[in-house]
């Protein structure tokens, strides 16, 4: 409905740094093409891609490549969504956004700015298996409704009533969070064994974040930030 999956784009003041802090969690490079007139790179673990934009844009923001991008808008917008900007012309790189629940930004754009990278299957960062994008949901049906109709689809949930509501797609996991601590978008990654990946991170030098947001044990998950602020929960379990 909305395309492939193609990065989690992220205002990065100093791309450098940023490229930097991944390259040291084991995150590979990728080579980028010419899309963008601002300085951009991007850093994948096989399973995510980062998009890294010095330019100032809707931070953070999920963007797909939906190659029929006209007629992709005309039918999101039959379904409901509206759409808050559009760049549409034979000399222009073409691009759409719509703002999801919760006031995320989602980019739909015609063509990739990136070329795949070619990681060994199962190679994952120091960081673990990343397994899904976490946002937090004030009204959890609502939210659930609103992914269903770009494809989206509710494969489990957690409580009773619901605090926790996993939808997925052929090209990403989304977790629904109904939990007040969490304030925004946060890339979520997963490890049995995440207490000694933790151990490692800490040794090597790594800071974490004073307070999780989530009601979690910190013996056992821990939150890291990017320099350029994205959130990197670590997590034993969900």
């Amino acid at each position: 409905m909305i395309g492939r999956f193609l990065e989690l784009s992220v205002h990065a003041p100093d791309v450098l740094a940023s490229l930097a802090f991944y390259d040291s969690l084991g995150f590979t490079q990728a080579r980028t093409g010419e899309a963008w007139r601002h300085p951009y790179a991007v850093v994948t673990d096989g399973r995510l891609a980062i998009g890294l934009h010095q330019h100032e844009i809707p931070s953070p923001s999920l963007s797909f490549v939906l190659p029929e991008l006209l007629a992709g808008i005309e039918q999101l917008e039959r379904l409901g969504i509206e759409f808050e900007s559009r760049r549409l012309g034979t000399d222009v790189f073409n691009l759409a956004e719509f703002i999801a629940p919760g006031g995320l930004t989602v980019r739909l754009l015609e063509a990739r700015t990136f070329s795949p990278v070619s990681r060994p299957p199962g190679q994952t960062s120091r960081l673990g298996w990343f397994e899904e994008i976490a946002l937090p949901a004030e009204d959890l049906p609502a939210a659930v409704g609103f992914w269903e109709r770009l494809g989206f689809v509710a494969a489990e949930q957690a409580g009773d009533p619901p605090v926790r509501i996993g939808l997925t797609s052929d090209t990403l996991n989304i977790a629904l969070l109904a939990a007040p601590g969490l304030q925004g978008l946060a890339l979520a990654f997963h490890d049995p064994a995440m207490a000694g990946r933790i151990a490692a991170l800490k040794e090597a030098g790594f800071a974490f974040a004073p307070r999780l947001p989530l009601p979690l044990d910190p013996a056992h998950n821990r939150l890291l930030l990017a320099p350029e602020g994205t959130p990197l929960l670590l997590l034993t379990g969900e």
